[in-house]
């Protein structure tokens, strides 16, 4: 088949969502099939950066166009950069021909409804990949009134979207859950994790033990014996930081107790404030690390944080649990219990899930965790091996193959203009 896959990021960039499609991309194109991706000449958030508009990695045609002229500068500005991008990417996948299947994933929002153009113009199938849910999150963060006309508008798109599309992926149960009460038909909706590959097969990388005792971001940071607490990932909007910072208070005397905060976000300069604040300095921060360097990375720590603020559960999914799960570490889930996250915990009785706000219970657990190295190896084994046999990135990737295969190579034909699928990328 020859397939397309739309999204604002894909490599080189960092961001989640590039790295999973890259991964599916790579995967498809081992499997036989012909892969064109439309992303954006621009590094997620980066204003100003200019990627090539043309080039071939690992078998992949990949297009970009558009460029972001104000990253992320607030929401209108944003807006305009989106809007840029919707109209590039039209322009672009008729340029390129038709193709059986087009991928869309919702970086920018709403791009599945351009899919939907695809398939009345060219008989492409549509599969909408939702990373997250619009105008779900503008309601969770408080920038749009559910009740208001432009979100009621918004949301009546959204839903046609989803009905309209071939497939549509979601992430996790929760998410199942918010689309199935949106009335959407659940025949054509399927259930597909993200993954993490860096302890993907059994033996994979290191063990888990020997990857923590002789690891580079340990030495580099001093960490020595004591136990480490890390949050590895997207500071953003949806997350809580608060939590984390009002335990980290409690534990400011618990001596062999470090915190490390990797990534970025807009919420991440706010955290470290409120360390500082109260004059907390036993941690570390970094940005984010190669993704080459991600399994060093997580096997660094001791104790694996995760979060959501209340009213997010279903409009995204944390991807980061799957590469802790791998990496043989306990997990603390600060946010729902009807949670995605919350659900893997409970299924692998690998952490503990603690309610946003809470911050005695995160410290008391933290605390529990450091004191009982015991506890810790029993929780990461069962992690690891819950990854091996059911959350790997084989087993999505199998899902996914099938799911394509059901679908079938599109046998319609435009019968009013469109690009013959013979068209050669230029």
């Amino acid at each position: 088949m020859r397939i397309l896959l739309i999204n604002q990021t894909f490599y080189p960039d960092v961001a989640a969502t590039a790295q999973h499609g890259h991964d599916l991309a790579r995967f498809l194109v081992a499997q036989g099939h012909e892969v064109s991706v439309i992303a954006s000449r621009s590094l997620y958030g980066k204003a100003g950066r200019s990627l090539p508009a043309y080039e071939r990695v690992d078998g992949i045609e990949i297009h970009r166009v558009g460029r972001s002229f104000y990253g992320k500068a607030g929401l209108l500005a944003r807006g305009l950069d989106f809007g840029l991008f919707y109209l590039s990417t039209a322009i672009k996948s008729i340029e390129i021909g038709r193709h059986d299947v087009c991928i869309c994933l919702t970086t920018p929002p709403y791009i599945p409804l351009l899919g939907l153009a695809l398939r009345s113009l060219l008989g492409t199938r549509v599969v909408y990949w939702a990373m997250d849910l619009y105008p779900d999150v503008l309601v969770a963060t408080g920038v749009a009134n559910e009740k208001s006309l432009v979100t009621k508008a918004l949301e009546a798109l959204n839903r046609f979207a989803l009905r309209r599309a071939d497939r549509v992926v979601v992430l996790g149960r929760c998410m199942e859950d918010r689309i199935r009460a949106k009335g959407v038909e659940m025949s054509h909706v399927r259930r597909i994790p993200v993954w993490s590959e860096i302890f993907d097969e059994p033996g994979a990388g290191k063990d888990p033990a020997e990857a923590h005792r002789n690891n580079a971001y340990r030495r580099q940071w001093e960490v020595g014996d004591r136990t480490l607490v890390m949050y590895s990932g997207n500071f953003g909007i949806g997350h809580d930081v608060e939590t984390f910072a009002r335990a980290a208070k409690q534990l400011e005397f618990d001596h062999n107790i470090m915190f490390a905060f990797v990534g970025g976000g807009k919420r991440k300069d706010e955290l470290l404030r409120a360390m500082r604040a109260v004059k907390l300095d036993r941690f570390v921060e970094a940005d984010y690390q190669p993704r080459e360097r991600l399994g060093e990375l997580l096997s660094a720590a001791d104790i694996h944080l995760a979060s959501m603020r209340p009213g997010w559960e279903g409009v995204m999914v944390p991807s980061k649990i799957f590469g802790t799960l791998g990496a043989g570490r306990p997990v603390v889930w600060v946010g729902g219990a009807r949670s995605e996250v919350a659900s893997v915990i409970r299924d692998a009785d690998c952490g503990f899930t603690i309610t946003p706000g809470d911050a005695d219970a995160l410290a008391a657990v933290i605390r529990k965790l450091a004191n009982d190295p015991a506890l810790r190896a029993a929780m990461g084994a069962r992690a690891r091996q819950t990854m091996i046999d059911r959350w790997g990135m084989q087993h999505a990737l199998a899902e996914w193959r099938a799911m394509l295969e059901e679908i079938g190579p599109s046998s319609e034909r435009p019968t009013h203009g469109g690009t013959s699928s013979e068209s050669t990328p230029h």
